[in-house]
């Protein structure tokens, strides 16, 4: 798949050649530093941007040229959710808990009593307690406040759920919470993309990882042999600089600037 930006003299390409299929169940790492393409993937699975060439299936679904009535119905129907970085920006702060995870459902018809059995259960498996309904973002915590995004994010039952940074805002105590939160969903089918700079924060969780660099794919494979075997200089790069990762401290600099020389010659 391409993404091209800009008036067509001055074209800019965000996305060349990337290729990624996930299935049910399955949870894929999308890494790469700011520029990389990752926000713009994102936005063309969900219909924000259209591919300048190739296609996009999501469900069996062939999306890649549905017009905005189209999306907007695939949007209604909740195939593919979206969790942001910032939980207390992505929540109407004038909403309680309830009325952000309801909302969804109501739109399409349920009724209340059902949606709001529906919401309270997604809080349990979000191991948060059905107290917290009639609060508003704003009293809750930056780890409660990510879970409830997560679990709004779940409640139509999507096919895929794409997570933009989802631990970056939050402390360690919280990321690791939320990570082994994330672990445990992936057992009702529900395919997950963790979109992140940090490598270290998605190789826990991630069955493969897509690397890109400057718009292109550069490497993809399982997170093990990602983290223990790369093979490109730009994720070499990224693995040297995560102390998280197998323990190891960061790559020295005479390393860091050996690698930095090889991506320029890539």
């Amino acid at each position: 798949m391409d993404v091209h930006y800009g008036p067509r003299r001055r074209r800019r390409a965000a996305l060349r050649g990337v290729s990624l299929s996930i299935a049910p169940g399955e949870s894929v790492g999308v890494i790469g530093e700011t520029g990389s393409g990752k926000s713009t993937l994102a936005r063309a699975v969900l219909g924000l941007v259209r591919p300048s060439a190739g296609s996009i299936t999501v469900d069996g679904e062939e999306v890649t040229a549905y017009g905005r009535r189209q999306w907007r119905e695939l949007r209604r129907r909740g195939t593919v959710q979206y969790v942001f970085q910032d939980p207390l920006r992505s929540l109407d702060p004038d909403l309680t808990v309830a009325d952000s995870l309801t909302e969804p459902l109501l739109v399409r018809g349920v009724p209340r009593a059902a949606a709001l059995e529906r919401a309270a259960a997604l809080l349990d498996r979000v191991h948060l307690g059905g107290d917290l309904l009639d609060r508003l973002p704003g009293e809750l915590s930056g780890g409660q406040r990510q879970r409830v995004a997560v679990a709004r994010a779940l409640v139509t039952g999507p096919r895929l759920v794409i997570l933009d940074e989802p631990v970056s805002a939050l402390d360690s105590a919280n990321r690791v919470q939320v990570l082994e939160i994330l672990k445990e969903l992936r057992a009702d089918g529900v395919a997950f993309v963790f979109i992140s700079h940090d490598l270290g924060s998605v190789a826990g969780i991630a069955d493969r990882i897509a690397v890109l660099y400057q718009g292109e794919s550069v490497e993809t494979g399982a997170a093990h042999d990602i983290v223990n075997r790369p093979r490109h200089p730009y994720t070499r790069l990224l693995v040297g600089s995560a102390p998280t990762l197998r323990g190891a401290a960061p790559a020295d600099r005479a390393e860091r600037e050996a690698l930095r020389a090889a991506l320029q010659q890539a």
